[in-house]
C-alpha cells in the first residue's frame, strides 16, 4: 500500500474527510469530525497512526513488534503506529484502518 492506495481507501469510507490541521505534512481523516487515522507525507517508509481496542493494540504490537508500535505523539493506549514496508499484508493494513474507523464513528 502506497499513500494514495491509504488515501483512497480511506476517503472511500462515509462520512471521511481529509484535513490538514498540523500543517501541510500530516494528513488527517475523520470520521464525521473525529480522527481515525494520521500520516506523515514525508514519512519513509509509510507509516500511519489508527486507533485500535487496547487488548488488540497489545495482541498487534507483539505479533509485529517490527511494524506495529505505541502511537507516536498519541495515546499509546488506543493508538498504534503501523509501518508499512511490506511485512503487513494490503488485508490486514485495511482490517486496521476498517478497525479504527469502526472504533470512531461509533463515538462521533
Amino acid at each position: 500500500m502506497d499513500i494514495e492506495q491509504l488515501r483512497d481507501y480511506c476517503l472511500a469510507k462515509a462520512d471521511t474527510e481529509e484535513t490538514l490541521p498540523f500543517g501541510p505534512d500530516t494528513l488527517v481523516f475523520k470520521v464525521k469530525g473525529k480522527v481515525f487515522l494520521l500520516t506523515g507525507l514525508d514519512r519513509h517508509p509509510l507509516q500511519f497512526n489508527a486507533k485500535c481496542d487496547p487488548d488488540r493494540a497489545i495482541e498487534l504490537r507483539e505479533v509485529y513488534p517490527q511494524h506495529v508500535l505505541p502511537g507516536y505523539h498519541m495515546n499509546k493506549k488506543h493508538w498504534n503506529t503501523i509501518v508499512v514496508d511490506g511485512a503487513i499484508t494490503n488485508a490486514l493494513l485495511k482490517e486496521l484502518i476498517d478497525h479504527s474507523y469502526e472504533l470512531v464513528r461509533k463515538k462521533a
